[in-house]
């Protein structure tokens, strides 16, 4: 992108609830795949989703996140509140990521897009880019279904580049030594294109409904 355009991309990270968090550099290393480092007085910390604790460097984990950026809660709603921040003060943001030894932040998904299959954390992020770097592929998504052996089972989404045709098996065989067994998409559909919402995300829900039935067919 740099050679073709002559600028560099400035990869960031924020939300509604708390504004910007975290962005790489502008003039030190910016590190493609993450979004940098946290703001002047924004903290930021990765914990364990089921005990809060807080995780080594390189662990992922939940993002958590506090400072003058973020909301003081939602209107009206104390309930849902309360089930956001944590009692120091930090806000569970819901997006999964790690910190890197020198502080990079790096997002690998939302934590209710999490598959757990026999037991193993899988990120589908980590498939979706293996996935999309297949011929012929515009664009993919991973979702877990339930399956009735392990869980969940993991499905992959594509699309196809205009005027191409996907071998599904061919890319399946293509996988196989790229990532673990437990990971490899149990499996692949293709769809003209994805279900978006209005702001243009991924609607990975309305998926999980349409192949809800896949493995108990």
């Amino acid at each position: 992108f740099e050679e073709r355009t002559g600028h560099r991309i400035l990869e960031r990270y924020g939300m509604t609830e708390t504004n910007m968090i975290t962005s790489n550099p502008y003039e030190a290393e910016r590190r493609a795949g993450t979004v940098g480092h946290p703001l002047p007085g924004v903290e930021v910390r990765i914990t364990d989703p089921e005990t809060a604790a807080p995780t080594p460097a390189g662990e992922i984990g939940m993002i958590e996140v506090r400072g003058p950026n973020v909301f003081i809660g939602y209107w009206k709603m104390p309930e849902k509140t309360a089930e956001e921040f944590r009692e120091d003060g930090f806000f569970i943001t819901g997006d999964l990521g790690q910190l890197d030894e020198a502080g990079y932040v790096q997002i690998v998904g939302r934590s209710k897009d999490l598959i757990i299959s026999g037991g193993y954390n899988i990120y589908p992020k980590e498939i979706e880019l293996l996935l999309d770097e297949q011929e012929g592929v515009l664009e993919s998504a991973v979702i877990g279904v339930p399956h009735p052996d392990f869980g969940e089972g993991v499905v992959g989404v594509l699309v196809p580049q205009a005027g191409c045709t996907l071998d599904v098996e061919q890319i399946a065989e293509t996988l196989k030594p790229k990532i673990a067994r437990f990971k490899q998409p149990k499996q692949l559909f293709v769809l003209p294109e994805l279900p978006r919402n209005t702001m243009g995300k991924v609607q990975k829900n309305v998926l999980r409904d349409q192949y809800a039935e896949v493995f108990h067919t």
